[in-house]
C-alpha cells in the first residue's frame, strides 16, 4: 500500500467554499463557537480573501496591508477592527441564549 505524504496533500482554502450569504453565516457560526479570537480572525479573513480583500478593507476603512496583518494567522485584531470587517461583510453579530 502506497503512503500518501501530507505534504503531498493539496492546500486546503476555506475561500474557495464561502460563495453564498448561507454559507458566509453558518461558517462563523461554527467558528464564534471555537470560542478562539484567533480562528475567528484567520476565518475573517477567508471570507474577505473569498469576497475580495481591498473590496472588504475599503469597507471597513482601513488599508488593504492593514487588513492582511490584522486578520494573518496569530494575530489578535481589536474588537473594533473586527468589528468593522464585519459592517464591510454585511454580517452582525446577534446574541442568543446559550
Amino acid at each position: 500500500m502506497a503512503r500518501i505524504k501530507v505534504s503531498d496533500l493539496p492546500q486546503f482554502d476555506a475561500a474557495e467554499y464561502l460563495d453564498s450569504e448561507e454559507v458566509v453565516a453558518a461558517f462563523l457560526t461554527d467558528i464564534l463557537s471555537a470560542h478562539d479570537p484567533q480562528l475567528l480572525a484567520s476565518a475573517l479573513g477567508d471570507i474577505a480573501r473569498a469576497r475580495g480583500m481591498s473590496e472588504i478593507a475599503a469597507g471597513a476603512g482601513i488599508t488593504r496591508e492593514a487588513l492582511y496583518k490584522a486578520l494573518r494567522e496569530g494575530a489578535q485584531p481589536r474588537f473594533e477592527t473586527i468589528d468593522r470587517v464585519l459592517s464591510a461583510l454585511g454580517v452582525k453579530l446577534i446574541a442568543v441564549p446559550a
